[in-house]
């Protein structure tokens, strides 16, 4: 029997470590399934986004035309999923209601609440491993969002969005300093990429999508909205479950914040953000609004896959 092909991913690293003239010569197959192919995405997405302590010298890589092909190739095939069985927007005036009604629909995913009132600290902490917090990178994302925005309202609610992120100049009030600081109260098991499902490498993966090309900034500009308007009540479900299992006051901080700004920070996005861009660029409501449901996508495939998977069938 023929040996199995290498994966995609571990071709890539490979190619990376031994640099331009490894990557020239190496013929790229398909990746051998959806899991390879967000692997394969998740190392590329690190070159553009990750700190460079991580990526170290295969950063210099980034733009290699043999990655950059390998990137565009694999996206195609994904946005050509994400796309599918949905239909553009027509009137982009409805871009604003559309994002509400979406986060609307998500506001209250059935994992959310059996982590609020049955799951043990053991399954509560597995479900938060996996999913990463509500903004563990979101100051970086907003920061590459603004790029190339006009000055004006909408790029103002971004930054001021991003100060808060900041802590508004406080550092023990940064954001991912408080999800730190939760990470470290509960000793949270960290989940290496290998080890994660292929509904989480997808609904990871699909902020590098958006983050590494500037074409879809659009795109970014409507999943990190939808992000703000549905992390306040999935945060509420998760400081319950976090209270009643006895979790510390620094345990619970980082949540108990999230549910009271991000709603704020969510009609913010929308009134501020969205809706003076569209006013300016119709062209761009359809194209947010496909980015929030591209987002609404990869999150309901990851709360079905945990409501089916860490749920007991007796909760």
């Amino acid at each position: 029997m023929a040996d199995d092909p290498t994966p995609l991913a571990d071709l890539l690293a490979a190619g990376l470590d031994g640099g331009g003239d490894d990557l020239d010569r190496i013929a790229w197959p398909a990746a051998a399934d959806r899991r390879d192919r967000f692997l394969t995405l998740h190392r590329i997405y690190a070159l553009h986004t990750a700190p460079l302590a991580q990526v170290g010298e295969h950063v210099r890589w980034q733009h290699h035309p043999a990655v950059a092909a390998l990137k565009n190739r694999l996206e195609a095939i994904w946005i050509a999923e994400l796309d599918q069985g949905t239909r553009p927007l027509q009137d982009p005036e409805r871009t604003e209601d559309e994002m509400r009604r979406l986060a609307a629909r998500d506001r209250s995913p059935d994992i959310y609440r059996w982590i609020a009132s049955h799951a043990s600290w053991q399954e509560a902490l597995h479900f938060l491993a996996l999913e990463g917090g509500p903004d563990d990178v979101f100051d970086d994302l907003v920061a590459v969002c603004q790029v190339g925005l006009p000055l004006g309202s909408a790029k103002m609610e971004l930054a001021n969005n991003y100060w808060d992120e900041m802590g508004n100049g406080q550092f023990d009030k940064v954001h991912n300093v408080l999800y730190r600081r939760f990470v470290e109260a509960v000793d949270l098991p960290s989940i290496p990429l290998d080890g994660q499902p292929v509904e989480a490498l997808e609904r990871s993966a699909v902020l590098g999508l958006v983050a590494s090309s500037r074409f879809l900034q659009p795109e970014m500009i409507g999943a990190l909205g939808l992000i703000e308007l549905e992390a306040g009540p999935h945060c509420r479900y998760v400081d319950r479950g976090l209270e009643r299992l006895g979790a510390s006051d620094e345990a619970r901080e980082f949540y108990q914040m999230h549910a009271v700004v991000d709603p704020v920070h969510g009609q913010g996005w929308l009134r501020h953000g969205v809706g003076p861009l569209v006013a300016d660029n119709p062209a761009w409501g359809p194209r947010i609004l496909r980015g929030a449901r591209w987002k609404s996508q990869v999150n309901n495939r990851f709360f079905r896959w945990a409501e089916r998977t860490l749920v007991p069938v007796a909760a």
